[in-house]
């Protein structure tokens, strides 16, 4: 990735990652990456998008990659996450400009918060995988998560400090990597007390076309270094989540939004979540909702499986949005 320039931010206090490509004076998008990745996720948009004359940056979220990792659960607030984001746009265009967004998986999350919090900042948001999600004032998530899925559902088993990271460190980074990236299986993830990620000699994992060896091999180089703790320290944070957010209970996201998903996604096939982003529901609390797209055959990481397609949907979607509101800026 020759072509990329990383460089390296203080922001509120900590070092962020970014990769960056592009004409500084092309409109900005913001990649925001899930889980268990990093900005490299972003690798094929970062280019088409860059050729097709605007400025890409891409994080590594707090906790990740070449970012700092803060050890306490308390550092990965909503707020804490927004704050970053809002000081690296500030950095890269300030005076109360506004960017594009794009974001995946706890990406989405960390997107849909943007834009609740700071919708003044953000031009347009391509949504990949997870819908907005209102709060509910009766119930903790973690509690709704037990009662609907168990224990054993693996934003349940995050829970408790240490207690994955040992898993994976047990099971191998790369298998467990490999695991995650290639899993097809619908529905609500659970993992099991014993070998959680199904890791056995016995059964190779086989990677698809769309990953490589070389792909996997970058991950582990950097979770390697930092660990799991910074990452899943999003899902320990999620009671705290709602707690802080009580001020925004029934609030909509008044945001441009392109909501793309795999059909074969788990978190698409979670019950219930496929019957609200069909519902009405989901256009009231996201009222600028433009699109809402179902990728047939396409799983949970779909801007690395289908990068062309999402490509096409990204800048589609914001050369519209450009040509609606008479900016062309320069593309």
């Amino acid at each position: 990735m020759e072509e990329i320039i990383h460089k390296t931010l203080t922001i509120n206090t900590i070092n962020i990652h970014i990769a960056e490509k592009g004409n500084q004076e092309h409109p900005l998008i913001l990649f925001l990456h899930g889980f268990p990745e990093l900005w490299y996720s972003w690798r094929h948009q970062i280019l088409s998008l860059s050729r097709k004359g605007y400025h890409c940056i891409a994080p590594d979220l707090r906790g990740y990659g070449d970012s700092d990792s803060p050890v306490s659960r308390r550092k990965y607030t909503c707020f804490d996450i927004v704050g970053d984001l809002v000081g690296v746009i500030d950095h890269f265009i300030g005076g109360g400009e506004k960017v594009f967004v794009v974001g995946h998986d706890w990406g989405a999350i960390v997107g849909w918060y943007l834009c609740l919090f700071r919708g003044d900042r953000v031009k347009g948001f391509v949504c990949l995988s997870v819908p907005f999600c209102p709060r509910n004032p009766v119930i903790k998530p973690l509690e709704s998560f037990r009662t609907l899925f168990g224990d054993d559902y693996y934003i349940c088993r995050f829970q408790e400090a240490g207690e994955i990271e040992g898993e994976i460190a047990r099971a191998g980074t790369g298998e467990v990597l490999k695991k995650i990236f290639t899993n097809k299986k619908t529905g609500p993830s659970c993992l099991l007390k014993e070998n959680p990620f199904g890791i056995s000699e016995k059964n190779q994992i086989s990677l698809p076309s769309w990953l490589t060896e070389a792909d996997i091999a970058y991950y582990v180089t950097k979770f390697n270094q930092k660990g799991f703790t910074g990452p899943l320290n999003y899902y320990r944070a999620m009671d705290l989540n709602w707690e802080l957010t009580a001020p925004w209970t029934g609030a909509q996201v008044k945001v441009p939004v392109k909501f793309i998903v795999g059909e074969l996604d788990m978190v698409y096939t979670t019950p219930g979540v496929k019957q609200y982003v069909e519902s009405v529901a989901f256009k009231q609390y996201v009222p600028f909702l433009k699109d809402i797209i179902v990728m047939k055959g396409v799983g949970h990481f779909i801007n690395q499986e289908k990068p062309e397609e999402i490509n096409t949907l990204i800048s589609d979607f914001f050369e519209n949005f450009n040509h609606q509101n008479g900016h062309q800026n320069g593309l």
